[in-house]
């Protein structure tokens, strides 16, 4: 270790392995991180102030790992949704969709389901689920039929649908800045399979939960009398959205050419809706609408991420993931094909079994420092396409797999309609290798 990284790493306490004390320090975290006892984001920041402090890293070099790119296009994109679901833009859709297909159970499901798999991939699946998943339950309720299977569904086409774009997944965005990769980028490779697991997965869902749907025609008539119009509560502010939101996705699109990144996008394209939509009001309704959707932005995940980044760091920076990267090449015996198969495999389970973006985050860098093994950064786009498919589906594995997963068990419950851990794991699970395989086989023929 020459000077420089000696001061960059700092003196680890007591004179201890820097490997070790990192490598301790990103078990426990981690580990509280599953039991879901503490508050993730408390978890995250404790453990990137114990890696400082320690030692392991220094200030300077924490900071460095922090990828902003993620952090501003999350920020972005959580003030420009906030700021569109004032005009009930998303009710308006479900009803519209509900309606559409003549309020038959199963229709909607699919109707609901392709909903929320596009709106996954344009905004994020998160932000989706908090706005499709009541909607669902007032729908269910007025048919009188279990909102169970719509739920359920509706988690599946979201975390498919988040899987086509740089922006639908966290741990897309994640990849996508850590290696540079464009929205144009993942809409090319990743986007053309994902309708296709969508179409087989509610093919399952109609043989399990399809053929036994029904509404009497008092119900669902009382859903055809609903007038989707009367949800838009602010028609103004929903073409100012709808205007700035369609500028963000053309930006994405563009975004090599502009030479532009996408966190300055979508904070740019925050930074405008907010001053349409508040040109013209006094000094005292500015500040409260400001302050309302800086409040509606998820900071508990921004801060989560920012200490989860520094954690990762610091077992990068003493060496670990070196030593890992070592170990899979020997395994997989530095065969292209096999190594991102696995990657592919070992993502979506483990995803399945704990949350999708702190595997990610440990995975990225472990990936890039494969390079010297593949022939360089370019050798590695199979793995990259492959952790990107193995961490989006595979947070369809279990309740935990994912955040969108969580929030819709937590509305479900709330409304009385628990989603059980392992029921819900007992059909998620065989259906999410399902979609790996279908997967596994697009990643071979395309790229090994």
């Amino acid at each position: 270790m020459n000077a420089h990284e000696q001061a960059a790493t700092g003196h680890v306490i007591f004179g201890w392995d820097p490997i070790w004390v990192s490598s301790i320090l990103f078990v426990l975290t981690y580990a509280v991180i599953v039991s879901e006892r503490v508050n993730r984001a408390i978890v995250a920041l404790v453990g990137a102030g114990l890696m400082i402090s320690l030692g392991v890293l220094n200030q300077e070099t924490a900071i460095r790992g922090v990828d902003f790119n993620t952090l501003g296009l999350l920020t972005g994109m959580m003030v420009i949704v906030a700021i569109t679901r004032r005009s009930e833009v998303f009710q308006f859709i479900a009803i519209w969709s509900a309606k559409r297909v003549l309020a038959r159970p199963w229709a909607i499901l699919v109707m609901l389901s392709v909903v929320t798999a596009v709106f996954s991939a344009l905004l994020d699946n998160v932000t989706t689920v908090l706005l499709i998943a009541p909607v669902t339950l007032l729908i269910t309720d007025e048919l009188d039929v279990s909102p169970y299977p719509f739920l359920v569904a509706e988690i599946f086409a979201s975390n498919i649908g988040g899987t086509a774009t740089l922006i639908g997944d966290p741990p897309n965005i994640m990849i996508g800045s850590a290696v540079r990769l464009t929205f144009n980028d993942f809409l090319i490779n990743l986007a053309p399979i994902t309708p296709l697991i969508l179409v087989v997965t509610l093919a399952v869902f109609y043989f399990i939960y399809g053929r036994g749907m029904g509404a009497s025609d008092e119900r669902r008539a009382h859903i055809m009398r609903f007038r989707e119009r009367e949800a838009i509560t602010d028609v103004p502010l929903l073409k100012k959205s709808l205007a700035v939101l369609g500028l963000v996705i053309v930006a994405f699109v563009f975004a090599h050419p502009l030479r532009l990144e996408p966190a300055t996008i979508a904070m740019f394209g925050a930074a405008l809706l907010l001053l349409v939509a508040n040109v013209g009001r006094s000094a005292e309704t500015q500040s409260e609408n400001v302050h309302q959707r800086f409040g509606e932005v998820e900071w508990v995940t921004i801060f989560f991420f920012v200490g989860l980044f520094i954690v990762v760091h610091g077992i990068e920076h003493a060496g670990v993931l070196a030593i890992l990267a070592g170990w899979v090449l020997e395994t997989t015996g530095g065969d292209l094909a096999v190594t991102a198969l696995a990657i592919m495999w070992i993502s979506a389970v483990a995803s399945a079994v704990v949350d999708n973006i702190p595997f990610v985050a440990t995975m990225i860098p472990l990936i890039k420092s494969m390079a010297p093994s593949f022939g360089g950064p370019e050798g590695l786009m199979p793995l990259w396409w492959s952790l990107a498919l193995g961490a989006c589906l595979g947070g369809n594995g279990s309740l935990v797999g994912a955040s969108a997963n969580l929030i819709v068990a937590g509305m479900a419950e709330r409304a009385g309609h628990r989603i059980r851990f392992l029921p819900f794991m007992m059909l998620a699970f065989p259906m999410m290798l399902m979609s790996i395989v279908i997967a596994s086989v697009y990643v071979y023929i395309r790229y090994l």
